[in-house]
Protein backbone atom coordinates (compact mmCIF):
# COMPACT_ATOMS: atom_id res chain seq x y z
CA UNK A 1 0.00 0.00 0.00
CA UNK A 2 1.21 3.52 -0.75
CA UNK A 3 0.21 7.06 0.09
CA UNK A 4 -0.30 9.25 -2.96
CA UNK A 5 0.49 12.96 -2.84
CA UNK A 6 -1.81 14.61 -5.42
CA UNK A 7 -2.01 18.29 -6.30
CA UNK A 8 -5.71 19.26 -5.95
CA UNK A 9 -5.24 22.21 -8.30
CA UNK A 10 -4.72 20.02 -11.36
CA UNK A 11 -4.90 16.38 -10.22
CA UNK A 12 -1.18 15.81 -10.86
CA UNK A 13 0.30 12.89 -8.93
CA UNK A 14 3.29 14.40 -7.18
CA UNK A 15 4.79 11.39 -5.44
CA UNK A 16 3.99 8.00 -3.91
CA UNK A 17 5.13 7.08 -0.40
CA UNK A 18 5.29 3.45 0.69
CA UNK A 19 3.56 2.73 3.96
CA UNK A 20 5.56 0.96 6.62
CA UNK A 21 5.68 -2.71 7.39
CA UNK A 22 5.50 -4.07 10.94
CA UNK A 23 9.27 -4.01 11.33
CA UNK A 24 9.56 -0.32 10.45
CA UNK A 25 6.81 0.61 12.90
CA UNK A 26 8.38 -1.43 15.69
CA UNK A 27 11.76 0.19 15.06
CA UNK A 28 10.26 3.68 15.33
CA UNK A 29 8.36 2.88 18.53
CA UNK A 30 11.46 1.36 20.08
CA UNK A 31 13.62 4.33 19.09
CA UNK A 32 11.22 6.88 20.62
CA UNK A 33 10.89 4.79 23.78
CA UNK A 34 14.68 4.73 24.08
CA UNK A 35 14.92 8.51 23.61
CA UNK A 36 12.22 9.34 26.14
CA UNK A 37 14.09 9.13 29.48
CA UNK A 38 16.91 11.44 28.44
CA UNK A 39 14.51 13.99 26.95
CA UNK A 40 12.32 13.97 30.06
CA UNK A 41 15.44 14.61 32.16
CA UNK A 42 16.62 17.49 29.95
CA UNK A 43 16.46 20.78 31.90
CA UNK A 44 13.51 22.89 30.87
CA UNK A 45 15.70 25.82 29.87
CA UNK A 46 17.52 23.54 27.45
CA UNK A 47 14.20 22.35 26.00
CA UNK A 48 13.30 25.99 25.43
CA UNK A 49 16.56 26.56 23.57
CA UNK A 50 15.68 23.64 21.30
CA UNK A 51 12.22 25.09 20.61
CA UNK A 52 13.71 28.45 19.70
CA UNK A 53 16.05 26.71 17.27
CA UNK A 54 13.07 24.89 15.79
CA UNK A 55 11.21 28.19 15.35
CA UNK A 56 14.21 29.72 13.59
CA UNK A 57 14.47 26.78 11.19
CA UNK A 58 10.75 26.90 10.42
CA UNK A 59 11.13 30.55 9.44
CA UNK A 60 14.23 29.81 7.39
CA UNK A 61 12.33 27.17 5.38
CA UNK A 62 9.11 29.17 5.27
CA UNK A 63 8.79 29.44 1.49
CA UNK A 64 9.52 25.77 0.84
CA UNK A 65 7.14 24.61 3.59
CA UNK A 66 4.35 26.85 2.30
CA UNK A 67 4.90 25.53 -1.21
CA UNK A 68 4.60 21.96 0.08
CA UNK A 69 1.33 22.75 1.88
CA UNK A 70 -0.11 24.31 -1.28
CA UNK A 71 1.03 21.41 -3.45
CA UNK A 72 -0.36 18.68 -1.21
CA UNK A 73 -3.68 20.15 -0.03
CA UNK A 74 -4.29 23.22 -2.19
CA UNK A 75 -4.21 26.08 0.32
CA UNK A 76 -3.72 29.60 -1.05
CA UNK A 77 0.01 30.24 -0.87
CA UNK A 78 -0.39 33.40 1.21
CA UNK A 79 -2.48 31.42 3.71
CA UNK A 80 0.16 28.68 3.73
CA UNK A 81 2.88 31.25 4.49
CA UNK A 82 0.80 32.51 7.43
CA UNK A 83 0.35 28.94 8.65
CA UNK A 84 4.09 28.33 8.65
CA UNK A 85 4.74 31.54 10.59
CA UNK A 86 2.15 30.50 13.17
CA UNK A 87 4.10 27.26 13.72
CA UNK A 88 7.20 29.30 14.53
CA UNK A 89 5.20 31.54 16.85
CA UNK A 90 3.89 28.63 18.92
CA UNK A 91 7.43 27.31 19.38
CA UNK A 92 8.61 30.73 20.56
CA UNK A 93 5.56 31.05 22.84
CA UNK A 94 6.22 27.83 24.73
CA UNK A 95 9.97 28.47 24.85
CA UNK A 96 9.20 31.74 26.62
CA UNK A 97 6.25 30.75 28.81
CA UNK A 98 6.78 27.02 29.32
CA UNK A 99 9.06 27.37 32.36
CA UNK A 100 6.40 29.36 34.22
CA UNK A 101 3.60 27.00 33.14
CA UNK A 102 5.59 23.99 34.41
CA UNK A 103 7.07 25.51 37.55
CA UNK A 104 6.33 23.83 40.87
CA UNK A 105 3.24 25.25 42.58
CA UNK A 106 3.47 25.55 46.37
CA UNK A 107 0.24 24.81 48.24
CA UNK A 108 -0.12 25.14 52.02
CA UNK A 109 -1.30 22.00 53.82
CA UNK A 110 -0.54 20.05 56.99
CA UNK A 111 2.90 19.20 55.60
CA UNK A 112 6.10 21.02 56.32
CA UNK A 113 6.08 21.68 52.60
CA UNK A 114 3.63 20.57 49.91
CA UNK A 115 3.53 21.35 46.24
CA UNK A 116 2.35 20.32 42.80
CA UNK A 117 4.97 19.29 40.24
CA UNK A 118 4.24 19.05 36.52
CA UNK A 119 6.16 16.13 35.05
CA UNK A 120 6.15 14.66 31.52
CA UNK A 121 3.56 11.99 30.89
CA UNK A 122 5.58 10.04 28.31
CA UNK A 123 5.07 9.59 24.59
CA UNK A 124 2.03 11.22 22.97
CA UNK A 125 0.56 9.98 19.70
CA UNK A 126 -0.99 12.71 17.53
CA UNK A 127 -3.51 11.74 14.84
CA UNK A 128 -3.78 14.82 12.66
CA UNK A 129 -5.81 16.06 9.65
CA UNK A 130 -4.82 17.54 6.31
CA UNK A 131 -6.51 20.95 6.43
CA UNK A 132 -3.77 22.71 8.42
CA UNK A 133 -1.05 20.14 7.87
CA UNK A 134 1.70 21.96 9.76
CA UNK A 135 -0.19 24.07 12.30
CA UNK A 136 -2.35 21.24 13.64
CA UNK A 137 0.83 19.29 14.38
CA UNK A 138 2.84 22.15 15.85
CA UNK A 139 0.12 23.21 18.26
CA UNK A 140 0.46 19.72 19.79
CA UNK A 141 4.19 19.34 19.26
CA UNK A 142 5.50 22.55 20.83
CA UNK A 143 3.83 22.13 24.25
CA UNK A 144 4.41 18.37 24.27
CA UNK A 145 8.15 18.74 23.68
CA UNK A 146 8.45 21.63 26.12
CA UNK A 147 6.81 19.51 28.82
CA UNK A 148 9.42 16.78 28.25
CA UNK A 149 7.20 14.41 26.31
CA UNK A 150 8.15 12.65 23.09
CA UNK A 151 5.85 12.70 20.08
CA UNK A 152 4.56 10.35 17.41
CA UNK A 153 2.58 11.59 14.40
CA UNK A 154 0.06 9.69 12.32
CA UNK A 155 -0.74 12.31 9.71
CA UNK A 156 -3.50 12.29 7.09
CA UNK A 157 -2.70 10.03 4.15
CA UNK A 158 -2.84 12.84 1.55
CA UNK A 159 -0.11 14.97 3.18
CA UNK A 160 2.79 12.54 3.71
CA UNK A 161 5.28 15.12 2.44
CA UNK A 162 4.21 17.51 5.20
CA UNK A 163 4.52 14.75 7.80
CA UNK A 164 8.08 13.95 6.80
CA UNK A 165 8.96 17.66 6.52
CA UNK A 166 7.98 18.16 10.18
CA UNK A 167 10.14 15.22 11.23
CA UNK A 168 13.04 16.70 9.25
CA UNK A 169 12.54 20.09 10.93
CA UNK A 170 12.77 18.58 14.40
CA UNK A 171 15.85 16.58 13.46
CA UNK A 172 17.63 19.37 11.58
CA UNK A 173 16.96 21.91 14.34
CA UNK A 174 19.22 19.82 16.55
CA UNK A 175 16.74 18.17 18.89
CA UNK A 176 17.85 14.77 20.21
CA UNK A 177 17.31 11.90 17.81
CA UNK A 178 13.92 10.20 17.92
CA UNK A 179 12.11 12.55 20.30
CA UNK A 180 9.62 12.92 17.44
CA UNK A 181 8.79 10.56 14.60
CA UNK A 182 6.23 10.50 11.77
CA UNK A 183 4.60 7.11 11.27
CA UNK A 184 3.73 6.19 7.68
CA UNK A 185 1.05 3.70 8.64
CA UNK A 186 -2.57 3.21 7.49
CA UNK A 187 -5.42 4.37 9.72
CA UNK A 188 -6.27 0.76 10.55
CA UNK A 189 -3.05 0.49 12.56
CA UNK A 190 -3.69 3.50 14.81
CA UNK A 191 -5.56 1.48 17.45
CA UNK A 192 -2.60 -0.87 17.80
CA UNK A 193 -0.23 2.04 18.37
CA UNK A 194 -2.54 3.50 21.04
CA UNK A 195 -2.60 0.13 22.79
CA UNK A 196 1.19 -0.17 22.74
CA UNK A 197 2.53 0.27 26.30
CA UNK A 198 5.25 2.61 25.02
CA UNK A 199 2.53 5.14 24.11
CA UNK A 200 1.04 7.02 27.06
CA UNK A 201 -1.55 9.38 25.58
CA UNK A 202 -3.21 10.36 22.32
CA UNK A 203 -4.53 13.55 20.76
CA UNK A 204 -6.70 13.69 17.65
CA UNK A 205 -8.03 16.42 15.43
CA UNK A 206 -10.52 15.01 12.96
CA UNK A 207 -14.00 13.69 12.35
CA UNK A 208 -16.57 12.48 14.86
CA UNK A 209 -16.24 8.81 13.78
CA UNK A 210 -12.46 8.96 14.11
CA UNK A 211 -12.82 10.64 17.49
CA UNK A 212 -15.13 7.92 18.77
CA UNK A 213 -12.71 5.21 17.67
CA UNK A 214 -9.69 6.88 19.23
CA UNK A 215 -11.57 7.68 22.46
CA UNK A 216 -12.80 4.09 22.73
CA UNK A 217 -9.32 2.65 22.29
CA UNK A 218 -7.79 5.13 24.71
CA UNK A 219 -10.53 4.37 27.23
CA UNK A 220 -10.03 0.65 26.83
CA UNK A 221 -6.35 1.09 27.75
CA UNK A 222 -6.95 3.87 30.32
CA UNK A 223 -4.85 6.40 28.49
CA UNK A 224 -5.35 10.15 28.41
CA UNK A 225 -6.93 11.54 25.23
CA UNK A 226 -7.72 14.97 23.84
CA UNK A 227 -10.14 15.31 20.91
CA UNK A 228 -10.80 18.30 18.64
CA UNK A 229 -13.57 17.27 16.29
CA UNK A 230 -16.00 18.92 13.91
CA UNK A 231 -17.77 22.21 14.28
CA UNK A 232 -20.72 24.14 12.94
CA UNK A 233 -19.89 27.53 14.33
CA UNK A 234 -22.60 30.14 14.64
CA UNK A 235 -21.97 33.64 13.26
CA UNK A 236 -24.70 35.75 14.90
CA UNK A 237 -25.44 39.09 13.23
CA UNK A 238 -27.61 41.39 15.35
CA UNK A 239 -29.55 44.35 14.00
CA UNK A 240 -27.00 46.90 15.30
CA UNK A 241 -23.98 45.22 13.69
CA UNK A 242 -21.68 47.37 11.57
CA UNK A 243 -22.08 45.58 8.24
CA UNK A 244 -19.14 47.39 6.65
CA UNK A 245 -16.96 45.56 9.18
CA UNK A 246 -19.02 42.40 9.63
CA UNK A 247 -19.43 41.29 6.01
CA UNK A 248 -15.70 41.14 5.11
CA UNK A 249 -15.15 39.17 8.31
CA UNK A 250 -18.00 36.86 7.37
CA UNK A 251 -16.33 36.12 4.04
CA UNK A 252 -12.96 35.52 5.68
CA UNK A 253 -14.46 33.37 8.41
CA UNK A 254 -16.29 31.10 5.98
CA UNK A 255 -13.99 30.92 2.96
CA UNK A 256 -10.53 30.88 4.55
CA UNK A 257 -8.84 27.61 3.56
CA UNK A 258 -11.68 27.13 1.05
CA UNK A 259 -14.05 26.68 3.98
CA UNK A 260 -12.20 23.55 5.10
CA UNK A 261 -11.80 24.44 8.75
CA UNK A 262 -13.49 23.12 11.88
CA UNK A 263 -13.68 26.64 13.33
CA UNK A 264 -14.94 28.33 10.18
CA UNK A 265 -18.27 30.12 10.53
CA UNK A 266 -20.82 27.79 8.95
CA UNK A 267 -24.21 28.97 10.20
CA UNK A 268 -24.87 32.68 9.63
CA UNK A 269 -27.71 33.44 12.02
CA UNK A 270 -29.04 36.86 11.05
CA UNK A 271 -31.78 38.95 12.68
CA UNK A 272 -34.62 39.66 10.24
CA UNK A 273 -34.33 43.44 10.54
CA UNK A 274 -30.90 43.38 8.89
CA UNK A 275 -31.01 40.09 6.96
CA UNK A 276 -31.70 41.45 3.46
CA UNK A 277 -29.00 44.10 3.74
CA UNK A 278 -26.49 41.61 5.12
CA UNK A 279 -27.28 39.05 2.44
CA UNK A 280 -26.96 41.55 -0.42
CA UNK A 281 -23.53 42.67 0.79
CA UNK A 282 -22.46 39.10 1.58
CA UNK A 283 -23.49 37.87 -1.90
CA UNK A 284 -21.58 40.66 -3.64
CA UNK A 285 -18.43 39.95 -1.62
CA UNK A 286 -18.63 36.18 -2.12
CA UNK A 287 -19.11 36.57 -5.87
CA UNK A 288 -15.89 38.62 -5.95
CA UNK A 289 -13.90 35.56 -4.86
CA UNK A 290 -11.77 34.30 -7.73
CA UNK A 291 -10.97 30.60 -8.12
CA UNK A 292 -7.66 29.64 -9.64
CA UNK A 293 -4.15 28.40 -9.02
CA UNK A 294 -3.52 28.91 -5.28
CA UNK A 295 0.06 29.90 -6.07
CA UNK A 296 -1.11 33.00 -7.94
CA UNK A 297 -1.59 36.21 -5.90
CA UNK A 298 -4.85 37.07 -7.71
CA UNK A 299 -6.54 33.82 -6.62
CA UNK A 300 -8.87 34.17 -3.64
CA UNK A 301 -10.72 30.82 -3.76
CA UNK A 302 -8.55 27.71 -3.56
CA UNK A 303 -9.54 24.23 -4.70
CA UNK A 304 -10.94 21.75 -2.24
CA UNK A 305 -8.43 19.17 -1.17
CA UNK A 306 -9.97 16.03 -2.69
CA UNK A 307 -12.55 15.28 -5.35
CA UNK A 308 -14.49 12.90 -3.10
CA UNK A 309 -14.87 15.64 -0.47
CA UNK A 310 -16.09 18.06 -3.11
CA UNK A 311 -18.66 15.52 -4.32
CA UNK A 312 -19.86 14.89 -0.77
CA UNK A 313 -20.26 18.63 -0.20
CA UNK A 314 -22.26 18.99 -3.41
CA UNK A 315 -24.63 16.23 -2.29
CA UNK A 316 -25.20 18.08 0.98
CA UNK A 317 -25.99 21.27 -0.95
CA UNK A 318 -28.39 19.48 -3.28
CA UNK A 319 -30.26 17.82 -0.41
CA UNK A 320 -30.58 21.13 1.43
CA UNK A 321 -31.94 22.84 -1.69
CA UNK A 322 -34.37 20.00 -2.30
CA UNK A 323 -35.72 20.49 1.22
CA UNK A 324 -36.58 24.14 0.49
CA UNK A 325 -33.50 26.28 1.00
CA UNK A 326 -32.84 29.07 -1.50
CA UNK A 327 -29.69 29.21 -3.62
CA UNK A 328 -28.29 32.75 -3.45
CA UNK A 329 -25.13 32.05 -5.42
CA UNK A 330 -22.91 29.12 -6.39
CA UNK A 331 -23.86 25.54 -5.65
CA UNK A 332 -21.97 23.67 -8.40
CA UNK A 333 -18.63 22.23 -9.43
CA UNK A 334 -16.31 24.50 -11.40
CA UNK A 335 -15.51 23.01 -14.80
CA UNK A 336 -11.93 22.06 -15.59
CA UNK A 337 -9.12 20.22 -13.83
CA UNK A 338 -8.74 20.19 -10.08
CA UNK A 339 -11.15 19.99 -7.15
CA UNK A 340 -12.82 23.39 -7.44
CA UNK A 341 -16.28 24.21 -6.09
CA UNK A 342 -18.15 27.49 -6.41
CA UNK A 343 -18.36 29.78 -3.41
CA UNK A 344 -21.94 29.18 -2.32
CA UNK A 345 -24.60 30.81 -0.14
CA UNK A 346 -27.80 29.02 0.90
CA UNK A 347 -30.55 31.18 2.39
CA UNK A 348 -33.62 30.42 4.52
CA UNK A 349 -32.25 27.18 5.91
CA UNK A 350 -34.60 25.60 8.42
CA UNK A 351 -34.51 22.82 11.03
CA UNK A 352 -35.81 20.16 8.63
CA UNK A 353 -32.84 20.61 6.28
CA UNK A 354 -29.52 18.78 6.15
CA UNK A 355 -27.40 21.94 6.44
CA UNK A 356 -29.12 22.75 9.74
CA UNK A 357 -27.64 19.68 11.44
CA UNK A 358 -24.58 18.59 9.47
CA UNK A 359 -21.19 20.23 9.13
CA UNK A 360 -20.57 21.47 5.56
CA UNK A 361 -16.79 21.25 5.17
CA UNK A 362 -16.14 23.47 2.19
CA UNK A 363 -16.97 26.84 0.59
CA UNK A 364 -20.69 26.89 1.46
CA UNK A 365 -22.34 29.42 3.80
CA UNK A 366 -25.71 28.67 5.40
CA UNK A 367 -27.96 31.63 6.28
CA UNK A 368 -30.63 31.21 8.95
CA UNK A 369 -33.03 34.09 9.59
CA UNK A 370 -34.31 34.74 13.12
CA UNK A 371 -36.65 37.26 14.73
CA UNK A 372 -34.36 38.56 17.49
CA UNK A 373 -31.36 37.85 19.66
CA UNK A 374 -33.26 35.38 21.85
CA UNK A 375 -34.08 33.22 18.86
CA UNK A 376 -30.54 33.68 17.54
CA UNK A 377 -29.12 32.23 20.74
CA UNK A 378 -31.62 29.38 20.73
CA UNK A 379 -30.72 28.45 17.15
CA UNK A 380 -26.99 28.83 17.78
CA UNK A 381 -27.15 26.32 20.63
CA UNK A 382 -29.51 23.91 18.83
CA UNK A 383 -26.65 21.82 17.50
CA UNK A 384 -24.68 18.81 18.65
CA UNK A 385 -21.48 20.75 17.95
CA UNK A 386 -19.78 23.11 20.37
CA UNK A 387 -16.45 24.29 19.00
CA UNK A 388 -16.71 28.05 18.48
CA UNK A 389 -19.06 30.91 17.74
CA UNK A 390 -19.14 34.66 17.25
CA UNK A 391 -21.50 37.58 17.89
CA UNK A 392 -21.54 40.78 15.83
CA UNK A 393 -23.02 43.88 17.44
CA UNK A 394 -22.25 47.54 18.15
CA UNK A 395 -22.92 46.91 21.85
CA UNK A 396 -19.92 45.11 23.36
CA UNK A 397 -21.72 44.37 26.65
CA UNK A 398 -24.62 42.84 24.73
CA UNK A 399 -22.18 40.82 22.68
CA UNK A 400 -20.38 39.52 25.76
CA UNK A 401 -23.69 38.48 27.34
CA UNK A 402 -24.59 36.42 24.28
CA UNK A 403 -21.06 35.07 23.92
CA UNK A 404 -21.16 33.79 27.50
CA UNK A 405 -24.43 32.01 26.72
CA UNK A 406 -23.12 30.25 23.60
CA UNK A 407 -22.54 26.54 24.23
CA UNK A 408 -19.03 26.25 22.79
CA UNK A 409 -15.36 26.22 23.70
CA UNK A 410 -14.51 29.64 22.24
CA UNK A 411 -16.80 32.63 21.70
CA UNK A 412 -15.70 35.85 20.00
CA UNK A 413 -17.38 39.26 19.83
CA UNK A 414 -16.82 41.24 16.62
CA UNK A 415 -13.97 38.96 15.61
CA UNK A 416 -13.71 35.70 13.70
CA UNK A 417 -12.99 32.54 15.66
CA UNK A 418 -9.32 31.54 15.53
CA UNK A 419 -6.73 29.60 17.49
CA UNK A 420 -4.08 31.59 19.32
CA UNK A 421 -1.13 30.16 21.29
CA UNK A 422 -2.00 32.49 24.18
CA UNK A 423 -5.58 31.19 24.57
CA UNK A 424 -6.92 27.70 25.24
CA UNK A 425 -8.54 26.02 22.24
CA UNK A 426 -11.04 23.16 22.11
CA UNK A 427 -14.71 22.26 22.13
CA UNK A 428 -17.57 20.67 24.02
CA UNK A 429 -20.41 18.34 23.05
CA UNK A 430 -19.69 16.50 19.78
CA UNK A 431 -16.80 18.87 19.06
CA UNK A 432 -14.61 16.98 21.51
CA UNK A 433 -12.96 17.52 24.87
CA UNK A 434 -9.73 18.76 26.36
CA UNK A 435 -7.78 21.86 25.41
CA UNK A 436 -4.78 22.77 23.31
CA UNK A 437 -2.54 25.82 23.58
CA UNK A 438 -1.98 28.27 26.45
CA UNK A 439 -1.27 27.02 29.98
CA UNK A 440 -4.23 24.66 29.74
CA UNK A 441 -2.88 22.88 26.67
CA UNK A 442 0.55 22.12 28.09
CA UNK A 443 -1.07 20.70 31.23
CA UNK A 444 -3.13 18.15 29.28
CA UNK A 445 -0.14 15.84 28.86
CA UNK A 446 1.69 16.11 32.15
CA UNK A 447 1.48 14.22 35.41
CA UNK A 448 0.10 16.76 37.85
CA UNK A 449 1.91 15.29 40.82
CA UNK A 450 1.37 16.07 44.50
CA UNK A 451 4.48 16.15 46.71
CA UNK A 452 3.93 16.14 50.49
CA UNK A 453 7.00 16.62 52.66
CA UNK A 454 6.68 15.93 56.38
Amino acid sequence: MAYASIDPTNGERLRDYDTWDAGQLEAALAAVAAARPAWAATPIARRGTHLRALAALVRKRRAALAGLITAEMGKLNREALAEVEKCALVCDYYAEHGPAFLADEAIASDAARSLVAYQPLGTVLAVMPWNFPLWQVFRFLAPALMAGNCGLLKHASNVPGCALAIEALVRDAGLPADVFRSLLIPAAEVAGVIRDPRVHAVTLTGSEPAGRQVAATAGETLKKSVLELGGSDAFIVLEDADLAHTVPQAVASRFLNCGQSCIAAKRFIVVDAIADDFLARFKAAVEDLRPGDPREPATSLAPMTRADLRDELHQQVEKTLAAGAERVTGGAHIDGPGCFYQATILDRVGPDMLAWDEELFGPVATVIRVADEDEALQVANATRFGLGGSVWTADRARGERLARALECGAAFVNGLVKSDPRLPFGGIKASGYGRELSRHGIHEFVNTKTLWLG
